[in-house]
């Protein structure tokens, strides 16, 4: 599902990423842990097209099948709406609209139908239990809530990866349980690929490989 072949990465002189490589199948539930400044959100980054990395010669990005540096600006953003969702620590939820209409955006950038649209955001929000929460604000639900209608957000256009950098280091105890399990609900039944970004070495470990970073790179 995703390949990345001598991925860096410089910020003027400064050189966060050096030449990671990675694998990563259909599927799989891959968490990335290392130290602050490892380059772990650097890294997520790039394989979420976020950013783009400092291409080298051998530099390449392949996810399900599709060399993403080879894509212009258009297209990259069309290919990520569609295929890519994003799970952050800080739900990022627009705080002026209604947790039905924040998990809508992403479609309706996709340019799909209203009325599928919120058939299905309201599908997947019954789904995390949010059913009679719809029609509140971000500020109206609890931390563990906000996050879930951000889970929602990113699974609206059935994207094949889930990118969450730090997704539970926001929420309680219970709160983050709860979203780590969800996590693997999510993919048995749905089939997605998580890469996940953490500090929790209780989600970590339940991955299906935790990849730890050093200095830029990977550790073997």
């Amino acid at each position: 599902m995703i390949r990345a072949t001598q991925l860096h990465k410089y910020y003027g002189d400064l050189q966060v990423l050096k030449g990671v490589n990675l694998h990563i199948k259909s599927g799989e539930i891959v968490s990335i842990v290392g130290a602050s400044g490892a380059g772990k959100t650097t890294l997520l980054q790039l394989l979420g097209t976020l950013d783009k990395p400092t291409i080298q010669n051998n530099s390449s990005l392949y996810i399900d099948g599709t060399d993403v540096l080879t894509l212009n600006d258009k297209d990259l953003s069309k290919f990520r709406n569609l295929n890519l969702g994003f799970i952050f620590q800080f739900h990022q939820l627009l705080p002026e609209f209604t947790a039905l209409e924040n998990v809508c955006i992403p479609a309706f950038i996709a340019k799909k139908s209203k009325i599928e649209t919120e058939t299905e955001a309201k599908r997947l929000l019954d789904y995390l239990g949010l059913k009679d929460r719809i029609n509140h604000k971000p500020g109206e639900l609890s931390g563990g809530e906000q996050q879930r209608v951000a889970v929602a957000r990113a699974l609206i256009n059935k994207p094949k990866i889930i990118f969450a950098d730090e997704p539970s280091g926001n929420l309680d105890t219970q709160s983050a349980e709860h979203l780590h399990q969800l996590f693997f609900k999510l993919r048995d039944e749905f089939g997605q690929t998580f890469v996940i970004v953490t500090h929790n070495e209780e989600l970590a470990d339940m991955a299906d490989r935790k990849l730890v970073m050093k200095d830029g790179n990977i550790m073997v």
